[in-house]
């Protein structure tokens, strides 16, 4: 019995490792993609006053955010309800759970800083770039090489608008907007460059391999 069960954390400790060293494949460019355009597209909606107004600020970006996040990751969730098996959803979990601590530090920063003082508020755009640029570095051993870039950009654009932050003037719709949409673009575009345009070369080249044969 004893043997039996060190042959199972032996082969949990295994499986363990194998989702440690591969690359995870849940996130879609295209998806990615059509969170940063709703950020871009909410920039370009946010009413004029809404500068001025510090909490409806926090409010409107607020549900941008979730509804952008519910796009973006609309496939991984798809996938790990329906087709995705054990081994998949705990890679899942795992990279998820990477990127939680920093989201979940960026909700409390955001919820202090409301009830403290709305003259806080102006500095939460760059502390939401940070926070999201961290959760990235954090889930960086999981994901492709390039995603460190990705990280950087948000946290070298999170710096500069906490150094620009001077009060509710700094509320422009772009500085959330546009960071985070232009962001996730470029997010969309390494995906596609090192996962799904590598994937589908390495099938036509097995295609064409075949023909051949």
């Amino acid at each position: 019995m004893m043997e039996l069960n060190r042959a199972l954390a032996q082969l949990a400790d295994i499986q363990d490792q194998i989702t440690r060293a591969e690359v995870y494949r849940g996130y879609r460019s295209l998806p990615v993609a059509a969170s940063g355009v709703i950020g871009l597209l909410a920039a370009a909606l946010q009413p004029h006053g809404l500068s001025a107004d510090p909490l409806g600020f926090v409010v409107y970006w607020t549900a941008i955010a979730l509804c952008a996040s519910f796009v973006g990751v609309s496939e991984i969730v798809y996938n790990y309800v329906v087709y995705d098996e054990a081994l998949a959803r705990r890679r899942t979990r795992r990279v998820v759970g990477q990127m939680l601590p920093s989201l979940l530090g960026a909700a409390i920063i955001t919820a202090c800083f409301v009830r403290l003082s709305v003259d806080l508020v102006p500095l939460l755009p760059g502390i939401w770039a940070i926070c999201f640029g961290v959760g990235i570095f954090a889930s960086r051993a999981y994901l492709v090489r390039a995603s460190g870039w990705v990280a950087l950009y948000f946290y070298a654009m999170g710096v500069a608008l906490l150094w620009i932050a001077r009060g509710p003037e700094s509320l422009h719709a772009w500085s959330v907007g546009g960071t985070f949409g232009a962001g996730q673009l470029l997010t969309a575009a390494v995906l596609y460059w090192n996962l799904e345009n590598e994937r589908s070369e390495r099938s036509t080249s097995e295609n064409y391999e075949e023909e051949e044969d």
